[in-house]
């Protein structure tokens, strides 16, 4: 089956075709196209995950169909020029922070829209979505889209698959020095069924630049059909810079999420990085940190509730290349009913990267005798002065704890929810953003059921 549009044949089924159509759709140069084709030769190239490989151990494909994604579909024009005249639900999702300095919106792979303060247009930031910088700064995107941060060939078929056929997703590239005092929002929105979402984003905060940048995932239709993201996430922080990265993932329980994260830190810049995973019917993400520069440091903050038949699998790597460098991750996640959360962290040091300072923290808090939290860290060290620790625990709800908040007046569900509150404080305490925090305190609260 076809749709015809703009003269083109859109396929309906992933295929080389597919991605030498979206690009012609998109009128791409011709670098671009050769960086989708050499993309599919190695999707071709590497074979599905089968659940042998250590990185799919503990997560099955289980019900997952390729074949039924359709890869995209012909261009709707419903780009708004105020963000009030978006969709209730978006606004209601944009609603997370009381302000922002700008604001970019896909709805599917379409822009609906797009805006930024005119005292940063004018020190050169950009902020737009993707297919724009790619017309409108060809020469930026072709120095930054997947050479320095996420690169190919790799053995994840899904990242070889996104960068065949990504469509929609956002720039944003701060010039040096230049600091955003107010943070930037993004959302991407599925909304289409059957439709997959390949969406792209790039940071680059050039030396002494400082941006806050705040991305939600969200779906706007529930339904029993399979829906389909494979994500890239790329942030290149360099000399002194400073990048706070904030993603809210809230996918509807149809959505098989797949992505593929990684941050390259200069020379004393500091990248802090929070992950929400509240949403989808299975995801799995991996997340990397490589603090390149002498004096780089990168904090990893995760939360995650996954409650029903949700599976939940992080693949964490903080990598040490440079001397005097730090990372720190604390993950934190609840689970209740069939659920289950899969972490897998590693931090390796590398032999020049003497007077590391390298820590990961994993907790889980268990709400049901059929959920079930799985976590291996994991320390690779081949330098000889250094300090790198981690530590995991996975527990149940304690029923005195229960019980004595019950005896204060407050019903089962009021006093799991406390509880359940109090072990994510850790967490929410280190979160820059007040309006993010009280969005998961209350999504935490509505899963708990209060």
């Amino acid at each position: 089956m076809t749709v015809i549009a703009k003269e083109l044949t859109v396929p309906t089924n992933i295929s080389r075709e597919a991605v030498e159509t979206l690009a012609a759709l998109k009128g791409e140069p011709d670098w671009m196209l050769d960086r989708r084709l050499l993309a599919w030769r190695f999707f071709e190239e590497i074979p599905m995950p089968t659940g042998a490989e250590e990185t799919w151990r503990r997560t099955r494909l289980t019900g997952f169909k390729l074949d039924a994604v359709q890869p995209f579909v012909p261009e709707r024009d419903s780009r708004v020029a105020k963000q009030t005249d978006l969709p209730a639900a978006i606004q209601a999702e944009l609603a997370t922070l009381s302000t922002n300095a700008g604001a970019v919106v896909h709805r599917d792979a379409d822009l609906l829209f797009s805006s930024l303060r005119p005292d940063l247009a004018a020190k050169g930031v950009i902020f737009c979505d993707l297919h724009t910088a790619v017309r409108q700064h060809p020469d930026l995107v072709q120095k930054y889209f997947m050479t320095q941060a996420v690169t190919l060939p790799d053995d994840d078929k899904f990242a070889a698959l996104h960068a065949a056929l990504w469509n929609g997703g956002t720039f944003l590239y701060v010039p040096r020095g230049v600091v955003i005092d107010t943070p930037l929002q993004g959302l991407i929105a599925l909304d289409q069924a059957g439709v997959g979402n390949f969406s792209h984003t790039i940071i680059v905060a050039e030396a002494g630049a400082e941006v806050t940048y705040l991305e939600e995932m969200v779906s706007l239709q529930k339904r029993d059909s399979q829906d389909f993201h494979s994500g890239i996430v790329e942030i290149i922080a360099q000399t002194a810079a400073r990048v706070n990265y904030i993603s809210l993932q809230s996918w509807g329980d149809q959505v098989f999420n797949f992505s593929r994260e990684r941050a390259v830190v200069g020379r004393d810049a500091h990248v802090l990085w929070v992950t929400s995973q509240l949403g989808s019917r299975l995801t799995k993400t991996f997340q990397q940190a490589d603090l390149l520069g002498a004096g780089a440091s990168s904090e990893m903050l995760g939360v995650l509730f996954a409650t029903g038949r949700q599976h939940i699998d992080l693949d964490t790597f903080q990598r040490h290349v440079a001397p005097n460098t730090v990372s720190d991750l604390l993950y934190k996640g609840a689970l209740r009913d069939r659920a289950r959360a899969v972490w897998r962290g590693m931090i390796r040091v590398e032999p020049h990267a003497q007077k590391t300072n390298g820590y990961q923290k994993n907790q889980n808090l268990i709400l049901s005798k059929q959920a079930r939290a799985d976590s291996v860290p994991g320390l690779e060290i081949l330098a000889d002065d250094v300090r790198c620790t981690h530590g995991v625990t996975v527990s149940q709800v304690e029923p005195e704890y229960v019980f004595y908040l019950m005896s204060r007046g407050l019903n089962k569900e009021q006093a799991e929810h406390m509880i359940v509150a109090g072990f994510f404080e850790e967490v929410l305490a280190r979160i820059p953003l007040e309006g993010v925090r009280e969005k998961l305190e209350a999504a935490i609260g509505e899963r708990i059921g209060v």
